[in-house]
């Protein structure tokens, strides 16, 4: 109880001092985990989209790899990603290995099927409900989606906002892209993972904390949007939380 007391104690005079160590992995965390969401989603927001609407041979088959692809453990796309970007892969070239570019793909990786799967579930569940109506004013399919992708902004939303609790809880793909390298690809999951195995619980206790803070961050906005969309669509103003004008 005492080593936890300590600990805890440490890690929070870490996180009021500011401790630049700390502030550096929090702040690399943030920044890979946001690329790695505005590629995954710009992609993945579009084909989720087209997806929902579109209608040819083999969607079924297309659609189960897709939902196949969200339970692939995180540990296998690091791995064929390394195997891409090792000396002897495909893309060796690039020279990314052990580095944020390789980590901001694998989180990419990672999100894309999320946020393609959760868009297209959406937008045909929308087009279930005002797809023959688009149709009858003559809107061909990649208007359809994009009218019905826009008219669920409040919802997908919240789709972009869980990829991003997605993508900065991630720990075994970029470990194994990245390196898990001080100063340069360390990130909250493996610096928490490498200082626990070294005995240093203070950091990794104060990592802990805020890595849990900001998935609360998360989901605290994800319920927001849920009430401003219902009010939204009630017709009625969203009560802003207490302390917030306009």
């Amino acid at each position: 109880m005492t080593t936890f007391t300590d600990s805890a104690a440490t890690a929070l005079q870490l996180i009021i001092s500011m401790d630049n160590d700390l502030l550096t992995i929090v702040g690399r965390s943030l920044s890979v985990s946001a690329m790695a969401c505005l590629i995954a989603c710009g992609l993945g927001l579009l084909l989720g989209a087209w997806l929902g609407v579109a209608r040819f041979a083999g969607r079924g088959a297309v659609l189960t790899v897709l939902n196949t692809f969200l339970a692939v453990p995180s540990v296998v796309v690091g791995l064929v990603i390394y195997l891409l970007l090792s000396r002897t892969g495909p893309l060796g070239f690039l020279g990314w290995l052990f580095s944020v570019k390789a980590m901001v793909l694998a989180q990419a990786v990672l999100v894309l099927p999320v946020v393609t799967a959760l868009t297209r579930q959406t937008v045909e569940d929308a087009e279930g409900l005002h797809g023959e109506q688009l149709q009858s004013l003559g809107a061909s399919p990649l208007m359809r989606s994009l009218l019905l992708a826009w008219d669920e902004r409040y919802a997908l939303l919240t789709v972009l906002i869980a990829s991003f609790g997605r993508a900065i809880s991630e720990v075994g793909a970029v470990m194994i892209v990245g390196g898990n390298i001080d100063g340069f690809t360390r990130v909250m999951t493996t610096a928490i993972a490498l200082e626990t195995s070294k005995g240093d619980l203070p950091l990794a206790l104060g990592l802990g904390i805020i890595l849990l803070s900001v998935v609360l961050l998360l989901n605290v906005l994800i319920t927001l949007v849920r009430r401003w969309r219902e009010h939204h669509e009630n017709g009625v103003a969203p009560a802003l939380p207490l302390g917030v004008t306009v």
